[in-house]
């Protein structure tokens, strides 16, 4: 049985974690004093019907409180350092090499949190379909997922092997 404690974790690296967190205090703190400014500043001008930038602060306050959430989530779930894997077998912190069903092209690809957007390869998040279906197979497994369009798709494991860096 699977604790669903594990599958809301982000494995993070220290950096990612960092960067994260300082943009976390700053939009928590310097950044709503600044967009509460802004707001203030626009309700001065007038008729707030017809007040485009009362309207676009708004809009900026509302996607920064999303972010801010978004965030608070993330790094309460966070987990820094090393994700547990097993060389061969798919897992988060994997650089993993597939190959299509039909295709003789191979794709490598890190198997990460989208927020590792630092890395020099191309991330794949374990709560997408393809990571999904991959997670927790061996070299030679093949596993099928839904695309979002609706259609299956096959990929085989190719190589599963730790994440080291740049």
């Amino acid at each position: 049985m699977v604790d669903s404690r594990e599958e809301n974790v982000a494995w993070l690296t220290q950096e990612a974690y960092d960067r994260l967190k300082a943009e976390f205090e700053y939009l928590s703190g310097p950044g709503r004093v600044d967009i509460a400014k802004k707001i203030e500043a626009a309700r001065e001008e007038g008729d707030l019907r017809e007040n485009g930038g009362y309207h676009a602060a708004k809009e900026e306050q509302g996607k920064m409180e999303g972010r801010i959430l978004q965030l608070r989530q993330l790094l309460d779930n966070a987990r820094v350092g090393e994700a547990p894997r097993a060389e061969g077998i798919v897992g988060p912190g994997m650089t993993v090499t597939i190959r299509f069903a039909g295709d003789d092209d191979e794709v490598t690809f890190l198997l990460a949190s989208r927020e590792e957007s630092g890395a020099p390869i191309d991330v794949y998040s374990p709560r997408s379909p393809l990571g999904a279906a991959i997670n927790g197979k061996k070299i030679g497994e093949k596993a099928t997922y839904t695309m979002p369009n609706g259609r299956t798709n096959t990929v085989e494991i190719l190589e599963a092997v730790p994440y080291i860096g740049n």
